[in-house]
């Protein structure tokens, strides 16, 4: 059964963050908060934790579009590949925040995601969420937890998801209430951004 933690936003435990990295490290799942919806994350490295989630997701993983949590612009050159000025300017006029910017991946990537030519990027403005990915030194995939209800699209309640989640996962971070609108989804693969999903992300800026 997965652990069960408490974690503060404005002033996250070291010892906490510690545990949710060492949990990542040894290959495990975690459902963590991030400013939009909570998420479902592994180690980028861990081929076996990968597999995992694709498999809870009910999807080939070279066929996953899971995004990229990177705690900041600099993670972005491991996987991304040469990215232009007006593009950058974007990048860091808009994040932290509620977006995930698909951008075209480069050769670094890992090998389950190298068929990809465009990968999904995030750096959330939740304190939890960065630390986590400060602390593991490479950035965490990760993909929305959904919820079975018709009306909220999302799961909101740390406790609910524990709930729901507890035999699937290896650790649950209660960050308090999620929201239930995701990110916005900003495509810059191309000569202009283009809008894909209009979430919490406010669209006029592009």
């Amino acid at each position: 059964m997965a652990e069960f933690i408490k974690i503060y936003e404005d002033k996250p435990s070291e010892a906490a963050i510690k545990k949710v990295v060492e949990v990542l490290r040894d290959g495990g799942l975690v459902i963590y908060p991030t400013d939009t919806v909570y998420g479902l994350g592994c180690d980028i490295t861990n081929s076996r934790a990968l597999e995992r989630i694709a498999k809870i997701k009910g999807i080939k993983l070279e066929k996953a579009n899971f995004s990229f949590i990177c705690h900041d612009l600099s993670n972005l050159s491991d996987y991304v590949r040469q990215i232009d000025t007006a593009t950058f300017k974007i990048l860091k006029r808009s994040l932290p925040g509620p977006y995930t910017f698909i951008l075209p991946g480069n050769n670094d990537l890992p090998k389950e995601f190298r068929k990809k030519k465009t990968v999904g990027i995030r750096v959330p403005d939740n304190n939890i969420a960065l630390q986590i990915v400060k602390l593991l030194g490479n950035p965490i995939v990760s993909t929305s937890i959904h919820d079975d209800d018709e009306v909220l699209e999302y799961s909101t309640d740390p406790e609910l998801i524990f709930e729901k989640w507890q035999n699937k996962v290896d650790l649950v971070i209660d960050g308090g209430y999620g929201d239930n609108v995701g990110s916005t989804i900003i495509d810059l693969s191309g000569y202009e951004p283009v809008v894909i999903r209009e979430g919490k992300g406010d669209i006029d800026i592009f």
